[in-house]
């Protein structure tokens, strides 16, 4: 009999801001009871939600069960940057340009975005959300400006439309002086992540999904010819299950030594008054991503996202036991603390009201696992950093190979190869944030 056990549940650090900002939840459902279903799906990010409505697509009368171990919102999908981006962004590159056929990724990315489109439309989820404004590759220096160069002259090859922003329009748009050019590109979607995350939940719970929060797998069983999974307070009994985990995937014994699990940090500000916003200037909302890759995001939401804010996200680090370092965010709070007061002098010194870890997970040939990995067993992991549009599309794709049905995602992802054999312990760990910091460094001013 095969019996999977995870070896760790989800930790986070520090508060989920984009969830807090929100307000309280109404009480989630927890599992406390052995129960059936058609499919249950592990985990209730991007991937999983995503999963669960494209099963409603394509099996209307299934049964489907999503258990997550803690609330909706307050995992990794409430914690990143909320960038839902169409272009080519690899975080391994020196300017995010892809080195595989850019075209068919770029259509990959668009499906994602089409896809939550439509939830949101038909969940009726807040247009604030789901927001198609577009970001910004922000330039601090001529290293910087040359890549945002270069990368725009690649756009062009590939026929996407951008447009160079000057060092005084950088400034008109943020407030800041910091920035010496930029370069928007049109086809990005800025969303409220938690905000978007908690409307397809309520959503799919009005469809007839039933979402267990609070209720985390602990492993799962054969049974008969499906699977047995277990929770705290009860099982689910289910003919096929998706893992939708992302790095955690390792957790439950596969691509062991092939996933190198990160974290990134960010801090928000208390909600900025009317005298602070007189002296920040700027649009109310934007979003800059920056030009190197290891430099620093930064974004503005309004009263509509959940206040008057500015949120800053940077600094890296690999912790193969896939839980951040008190120090870690300490070190991290510190930095963009300086990267803050460096672009908004006329904010200097604001403390941050919230302070948290985001869970990545990437893979060195930068592959995603969505495949079945057991008999009636499917993946939608391995995010590579792009978690809002790589999680959506993962999570459509082992939907569909559940349900027996091809379509050009899935072709996509069973194409690629499995993720490449990570450098042993401790040199991985070592090595790796070795060079992190290094290139944190490089790209102090960004």
């Amino acid at each position: 009999m095969t019996t999977i056990t995870a070896r760790c549940l989800p930790r986070q650090r520090g508060q989920a801001a984009w969830n807090a900002i929100l307000g309280e939840q109404p009480p989630g459902r927890v599992l406390e009871a052995d129960r059936t279903a058609d499919v249950v799906i592990i985990g209730a990010g991007f991937a999983g939600l995503s999963a669960a409505r494209r099963l409603q697509q394509l099996e209307p009368t299934a049964r489907v069960v999503v258990l997550e171990a803690g609330r909706l919102a307050e995992g990794a999908a409430g914690r990143n940057s909320g960038f839902m981006i169409d272009l080519p962004h690899d975080l391994s590159s020196e300017d995010y340009a892809g080195a595989g056929d850019d075209r068919a990724v770029i259509a990959m990315n668009r499906k994602a975005q089409a896809f939550a489109r439509e939830a949101v439309q038909d969940y009726e989820i807040k247009p604030d959300f789901f927001d198609p404004v577009g970001k910004v590759n922000g330039a601090a220096g001529a290293a910087a400006h040359a890549h945002n160069q270069s990368y725009a002259r690649h756009l062009a090859s590939l026929g996407e439309a951008h447009e160079m922003l000057d060092a005084a329009q950088m400034r008109e748009m943020t407030g800041s002086a910091h920035y010496l050019s930029g370069l928007y590109t049109p086809g990005t979607v800025m969303l409220q992540p938690a905000g978007y995350i908690r409307g397809m939940g309520a959503g799919l719970a009005r469809e007839g999904v039933d979402i267990y929060e609070e209720s985390p797998a602990l492993g799962f069983d054969r049974a008969g010819a499906g699977w047995r999974v277990t929770t705290p307070g009860g099982t689910v009994s289910a003919g096929r299950v998706i893992l939708s985990v992302n790095g955690h995937l390792e957790s439950f014994g596969f691509a062991r030594n092939r996933l190198m699990q990160l974290f990134l940090f960010a801090v928000m500000t208390p909600e900025l008054d009317t005298e602070q916003l007189a002296r920040l200037g700027g649009a109310p909302r934007w979003g800059i991503t920056p030009s190197d890759p290891m430099g620093t995001t930064m974004r503005r939401i309004d009263t509509g996202q959940g206040g008057n804010r500015i949120v800053t996200r940077t600094c890296a680090v690999l912790r193969p036991g896939m839980q951040s370092r008190a120090g870690d965010m300490l070190r991290a709070a510190r930095v963009m603390q300086r990267k803050f007061d460096e672009r908004f002098p006329q904010l200097a010194g604001m403390s941050m009201e919230y302070a948290w870890a985001g869970h990545l997970c990437l893979s060195l040939n930068g592959v995603a696992v969505m495949r079945e990995v057991d008999d009636g067993l499917f993946a939608a992991c391995v995010q590579n950093g792009l978690g809002t549009a790589r999680g959506t599309l993962t999570g459509i794709a082992a939907a569909e190979l559940a349900c027996g049905v091809r379509s050009e995602i899935t072709d996509h992802f069973t194409a690629e190869a499995a993720p490449k054999k990570l450098p042993p312990q401790p040199f991985r760990q070592i090595g790796a944030n070795a060079v992190l910091r290094w290139r944190e460094w490089k790209a102090r001013a960004e």
